[in-house]
């Protein structure tokens, strides 16, 4: 049996308190991921960088986007199976 704990409204399980930490940190990543891009894309007009360094910059931006849906498909596969239990 989860333990559990108690809140406001009703009860939380361990497995729910994860999931919401995981949520929290895919959005973290998510915002962090475009503040930072647009702020290096900014950086890199200004500055006239090479065009192959803001690539990489811009697939390591897709790369943060692709494991941040990847987690959120997880954690709604985790919430259906919860619903079906």
């Amino acid at each position: 049996m989860a333990k559990k704990t108690k809140t406001a409204e009703r009860t939380v399980t361990k497995e729910e308190y994860a999931m919401g930490l995981r949520a929290r940190l895919v959005a973290v990543v998510m915002v962090a991921t475009v503040i930072i891009w647009l702020g290096l894309q900014w950086v890199f007009a200004r500055d006239g960088v090479s065009t192959r360094v803001a690539i990489l910059f811009d697939l390591l931006a897709l790369a943060a986007f692709v494991w941040s849906m990847v987690n959120i498909y997880w954690i709604w596969r985790a919430r259906q199976a919860e619903k079906e239990e």
